[in-house]
């Protein structure tokens, strides 16, 4: 083997090495950033989401964009991942930590350019994470679960810009005051809200400002019998998740007979197997019964005349939310069926929707949105769902901040300070992480239309001068006290944001070697590039086709 290469790789295996790899890894993770920036804020732009088969998404929601966009590059789909962690742990803040991450990504390729290698900038960038969670602590203002006007704001901020605006007051209000109804306090003393018992329900052809919250649930089905009563107060609720129908037999079964009257007879048994079911609800004192599954006929009519509303083939979802409203016991045998298993609440048919409403005190509301058309509805579900998720981390944390960039620019101003007090190479990372906060007032700024360079010269201005809630109010172009002002956000979604994009970006500049196996790129069209000149491993060409 003595002067022979040692061939390890196939012909067909591609790979990229050391700077190209960080190159077009950053390159990669800065194009997903790229494309949400324009969504920042309350004067964010939309995109317009177009499937394979046509369905069409409007919105300027971060993780929804991404999660729609057809990517196939790896590193830019780590990026994604950042912005579904971030909906996970804080429900909002998405578009914040994708675009704080590619611009650490940005200025960490500066400092690469500078031969400063990427283990110190990791290392700096983990300094300058645990530095600026710890002011946070600082900053923030603590928030009482109660103080509906803090958590009002909360939800405002989050809702702007996502098609609320003309009924922001009063979605607002819904939202707190439906976190305020599955709020308990824990075992040990905390605050914990189960948003699990919130029900959203959207619907189209109505404007936003018919939205109301009700106490209960929202069953969209018709009565099982046209005779059936349509409303009954402080009813007696059954949940059941089998059929009130015969049993079939597995096989084909058939029968014989030598007279027409044992015929008779045996319609007459299935009959009186049927009242029986009838007469076991009405015994049990139930006057709604809603089942999963089918009711028969004949058991249909005799439920009506008993005065009994029957609703049948329920959605398994509604029946199980059902039963924290009602405070019900979902029963599978009608033989072990008593009083207890019954719930209490309110039913009523709202005639003009064509669904039933079920109100109670029990553990559940159902939000029901509405919306002039249904890209108008799913929006504001979609920002109704970020409020929700805000203002129970609010209420769990406790703690809030000033809103509208004012956090990012005190930050930045922090890290600077203490970037003076860090030895070695690893001082420019933590200036490069500060610099990388400034983007997102930068960029406010920018979806509003105005000097992103002039607002940044004042905001930092204001915070030199003490004024650490100072921030920008993007509908008059001034620098004013944002917490003041409304605009206020929950700490624990900034937390987030900041660990999420700094660890994405570690993790890309972690990366100094990619291959590309033979094979991977076969049944999906040109084999991607990894020479030197080429686009990101993988290409992000077909990947963004989907975003208009």
């Amino acid at each position: 083997m003595q002067g022979q290469p040692m061939i390890i790789l196939g012909d067909e295996s591609e790979r990229m090495k050391d700077e190209d790899a960080q190159s077009h890894n950053i390159a990669a993770a800065r194009a997903v950033a790229q494309s949400v920036r324009s969504t920042l804020g309350p004067k964010g732009m939309d995109k317009m989401l177009v499937s394979s088969i046509g369905d069409v998404t409007v919105t300027n929601d971060g993780v929804t964009i991404l999660g729609e966009m057809d990517i196939e590059n790896p590193t830019a789909e780590m990026i994604i991942e950042v912005a579904e962690t971030q909906e996970d742990e804080a429900g909002d803040g998405t578009t914040t930590a994708v675009a704080i991450a590619g611009e650490l990504l940005k200025n960490a390729e500066d400092l690469l350019e500078q031969d400063i290698h990427p283990t110190a900038i990791i290392r700096g960038f983990d300094m300058a994470v645990k530095q600026a969670r710890e002011e946070i602590d600082d900053i923030a203002e603590t928030v009482e679960p109660d103080d509906e006007g803090i958590l009002k704001s909360v939800a405002e901020t989050s809702m702007t810009g996502k098609g609320a605006e003309l009924n922001l007051d009063l979605l607002s209000d819904l939202v707190v005051e439906a976190v305020q109804a599955v709020t308990v306090e824990g075992e040990d003393g905390s605050t914990v809200v189960d948003l699990e018992y919130i029900d959203i329900e959207s619907k189209a052809g109505r404007p936003a400002s018919d939205s109301k919250l009700v106490h209960g649930a929202v069953v969209d089905e018709d009565p099982a019998h046209e005779d059936m009563p349509t409303e009954v107060d402080d009813a007696e609720v059954l949940l059941i998740d089998t059929a009130l129908e015969l049993d079939e037999t597995e096989a084909d079964a058939q029968l014989s007979v030598d007279d027409p009257s044992q015929l008779q007879d045996f319609i007459e048994q299935e009959e009186e197997q049927l009242r029986e079911m009838v007469q076991q609800i009405a015994d049990s004192g139930a006057d709604v019964v809603f089942c999963q599954k089918g009711i028969d006929d004949m058991v249909e009519h005799l439920l009506a005349r008993e005065g009994i509303l029957a609703i049948e083939r329920a959605k398994k979802s509604d029946i199980e939310f059902l039963r924290e409203v009602t405070d019900a016991r979902i029963v599978s045998d009608l033989d072990s069926l008593s009083a207890d298993d019954l719930g209490t609440g309110d039913v009523a048919r709202d005639e003009d929707e064509e669904w039933f409403t079920v109100e109670s005190d029990g553990h559940g509301v159902t939000l029901l949105v509405r919306g002039s058309t249904e890209h108008v509805s799913d929006e504001l579900e979609r920002g109704i769902n970020d409020a929700l998720d805000v203002v129970a981390s609010t209420v769990s944390d406790g703690r809030v901040l000033a809103g509208g960039g004012a956090i990012e620019v005190e930050l930045a101003g922090r890290l600077r300070d203490y970037a003076d007090s860090v030895s070695g190479r690893e001082q420019l990372a933590v200036e490069a992480f500060a610099d990388a906060f400034e983007l997102v007032p930068r960029v406010l700024s920018e979806n509003a239309g105005l000097d992103p360079i002039d607002t940044l010269v004042e905001l930092r201005s204001a915070h030199e001068n003490g004024q650490q809630r100072a921030g920008l109010n993007v509908f008059t172009g001034d620098v004013v006290d944002t917490y003041e002002a409304g605009v206020v956000e929950p700490a624990h979604a900034k937390t987030q944001a900041i660990s999420s994009a700094a660890e994405a970006a570690n993790l890309v500049l972690k990366i100094d070697d990619i291959i590309q196996a033979s094979g991977l790129g076969e049944g999906g069209g040109d084999e991607p590039d990894l020479g030197g000149g080429g686009g990101p491993p993988g290409g992000m060409g077909g990947g963004m086709g989907g975003m208009m």
